[in-house]
């Protein structure tokens, strides 16, 4: 490559020689057949090495535009390098949802999926549990396509799969009738509310977001993203959960303008332009944050807040803020809410490594007893073993790296370090 590339927040220079940018499957297979070493890179949102590789980056941005309805199963099948929030925009012309986003509609579809990114909702699974179908370049330069239907056992590690077992071209998603939401922010809810009532608060939308900057024991907002054909009784009043509704629109980070934000005060809208909470059009910052995220079982959420309080002190002087949100369970190996419905806490820092690399180790060994994973793409500080301890089927996904990519090709440094070879 001519010129050193960065991530998205610019804490993470590649070391790759090289950077591609095929135009076509088959320059694509071309390149992963001859390639020694070879990873995929999406929109740069992860924050640690996972897209990185000591040999060669591809860009699939530039593989053709793939947008194709199934028939009776209601099934889309999309270019794995398509943002999500193009895919959307196309989806709800047709008529047709994906069952839920990320906070970012910029993200791609492989990147996200591959990585186990979700967005809220206590029945909502993370977005690779839409996954029917994953097509891939395997480190022969073979096309192939794993199935939920036709491998069943080897289909749930091929979904968030962490670019370890191929380059993704393309993804079968499930969808529904497209919907329409109405959102509402709730501001300065106590911290004894919000632990009394986590369950209740947490399921009292589509979507649910809570924000809190730990320098209080009060949750800044909580925004409720609410299906407008909801069919309980539920309905915004001034007052709710000892919070007020907010009187305009607002930005999850204290200080940031709410321009670029979501449109709120229960406005109903198209799914697409309300379950994020940026708007495509803009770009929600320059990328001047770290992130760090760690999911554990939902039934302890109210054990982690509890178990954080105390070390509130130094997560606050570091932390823009923090938003805590539900994910449902699903079979995806890899995936942060395998096997148990969720809770997590993301954290989104100032950009000073420095200064955040202590706390981790901190707020890590806090959730330790509540087994919380981190986010493959986020930041984190847990130890091969410790992580070993917390993934049920992590041997076993080792197994079927050795059997589909025996030479290491899709191995980076990340990966060699959490998912060693298997003997």
């Amino acid at each position: 490559m001519s010129r050193k590339h960065t991530n998205w927040a610019g804490n993470v220079t590649f070391g790759a020689e090289r950077l591609h940018r095929p135009s076509s499957v088959p320059q694509l297979q071309h390149l992963v057949a001859r390639s020694r070493r070879i990873r995929a890179l999406g929109t740069g949102h992860s924050f640690n090495g996972i897209a990185d590789s000591p040999g060669d980056l591809v860009s699939l941005a530039g593989l053709p535009r793939v947008i194709e309805a199934g028939t009776a199963d209601a099934a889309v099948t999309v270019s794995a390098g398509l943002a999500y929030g193009e895919l959307a925009v196309a989806l709800n012309a047709a008529g047709r949802a994906l069952h839920n986003l990320a906070s970012l509609p910029h993200i791609s579809v492989a990147g996200a999926c591959a990585t186990g990114t979700h967005g809220s909702g206590e029945r909502n699974g993370s977005l690779a549990a839409a996954v029917s179908a994953v097509e891939m370049v395997t480190a022969e330069g073979d096309l192939v396509t794993v199935s939920r239907d036709a491998d069943p056992g080897t289909f749930p590690a091929a979904v968030v799969s962490l670019g370890a077992l191929g380059i993704v071209t393309r993804l079968t998603l499930d969808t529904l009738p497209a919907f329409d939401v109405r959102q509402f922010v709730y501001e300065d809810l106590p911290g004894d509310q919000v632990a009394g009532h986590f369950d209740e608060i947490a399921g009292s939308g589509y979507s649910v977001s809570l924000f809190t900057d730990w320098r209080s024991w009060t949750f800044r907002q909580v925004w409720l993203k609410r299906r407008a054909d909801a069919a309980d009784s539920w309905a915004p009043g001034p007052r709710w959960m000892g919070g007020r509704l907010a009187d305009g629109p607002r930005h999850p980070v204290p200080g940031m303008p709410p321009g670029n934000c979501t449109e709120q005060l229960g406005v109903p809208g198209p799914w697409h332009e309300r379950l994020p909470h940026f708007r495509l059009e803009f770009t929600p910052s320059a990328g001047d944050e770290l992130q760090s995220e760690y999911l554990l079982p939902r039934a302890c959420a109210i054990d982690a807040l509890r178990a954080l309080r105390p070390v509130a002190g130094l997560i606050a002087p570091v932390l823009r803020i923090c938003e805590i949100r539900t994910v449902a369970a699903d079979e995806a190996w890899l995936s942060p809410a395998y096997r148990r419905d969720t809770a997590a806490f993301h954290f989104t820092w100032v950009k000073d490594w420095p200064a955040v690399a202590p706390v981790l180790p901190v707020i890590e060994e806090r959730l330790a007893p509540l087994q919380a994973r981190p986010h493959w793409g986020k930041l984190f500080a847990a130890s091969p073993e410790a992580l070993r301890g917390l993934y049920p089927r992590l041997d076993d996904f080792r197994q079927l790296m050795r059997c589909h990519d025996p030479a290491g090709k899709f191995r980076n440094d990340l990966l060699d370090r959490y998912l060693p070879p298997a003997g």
